[in-house]
């Protein structure tokens, strides 16, 4: 059990890391864009919307960005409550004084 809670951990821990850019990202250019066209000028920023879905100039990720971000979320979201559960689990159990 140990070895497994170790590998739920690493793996986090290496993700976490590599998602934190395109999550931010993401979130603060849908954010930003949402509000600046509610305002009546989103035209004026539609570079946020190319940053948004993964065209960053000559680099156009548009067609894997979204999978990517779902995928480092998806594992990002099972270890980390799989980790949760299992801290759960270890403070519920009684403790044996010697």
């Amino acid at each position: 059990m140990r070895i497994y809670q170790a590998r739920l951990r690493k793996l986090h821990r290496a993700v976490a890391p590599v998602m934190i850019l395109p999550i931010l990202l993401t979130l603060i250019t849908g954010s930003i864009y949402q509000i600046l066209d509610l305002g009546g000028n989103g035209g004026d920023f539609a570079w946020l919307l190319d940053w948004h879905i993964g065209h960053f100039g000559s680099l156009n990720l548009e067609a894997i960005y979204p999978f990517l971000n779902a995928l480092g979320l998806l594992i990002l979201t099972i270890t980390g409550i799989s980790m949760w559960l299992q801290q759960r689990r270890t403070a519920r159990r009684p403790s044996r004084e010697t």
